[in-house]
């Protein structure tokens, strides 16, 4: 359990640090011109050694820019086996930097088969084109004995269906 915190903490640390950096040269960044705020549900499976079904919803934030675009992502659902009767709840986020560039995301998972319970976290990596996300991933659970019926490691593929959008242009100064 100790090194688990230690884990738990370093990723932390990596993606606070990765989430408020600047450019490469240390000074902050130019606010872009216009910020798109989507949301929207999303329906996703999971495969690794069992089959889950994934619901939840997303809120994504893209700053349009000619030069290194980003979008930011966080999300919340739920996951189901039905053959293994194992309930998975996990809060998600995830980034993308350039227009073809993987994502990164880490989630904070809770499973459950109704007896006994497992927390832990989830490093991500994925593609995403369009409405379509495909991520490749570990759990890194809580130890338990008799609870084993998860997956390890996991290929997920969501679809967003983005029902909500917002455009937020910034003030440019007047000369």
């Amino acid at each position: 359990m100790k090194n688990f915190n230690y884990l738990l903490l370093a990723l932390l640390l990596v993606f606070s640090s990765r989430l408020f950096a600047g450019n490469e040269l240390g000074f902050p960044n130019k606010k872009p011109l216009v910020s798109i705020f989507k949301s929207g549900p999303y329906l996703g499976l999971q495969r690794g050694k069992y089959t889950n079904l994934e619901f939840g919803y997303e809120f994504q934030r893209k700053a349009v820019k000619l030069i290194k675009p980003t979008i930011q992502a966080l999300n919340t659902g739920f996951d189901y086996n039905l053959t293994e009767n194992v309930l998975g709840f996990s809060i998600g986020y995830w980034q993308k930097r350039g227009r073809l560039d993987l994502t990164y995301g880490a989630n904070l998972v809770y499973k459950t088969d109704f007896d006994q319970t497992r927390i832990g976290i989830a490093p991500t990596l994925g593609y995403r084109i369009s409405i379509a996300h495909l991520q490749v991933g570990a759990n890194l659970l809580t130890k338990s004995d008799d609870f084993k019926n998860t997956n390890t490691f996991f290929v997920s593929l969501r679809v967003v269906m983005i029902n909500n959008r917002n455009f937020k242009w910034r003030k440019r100064k007047r000369i």
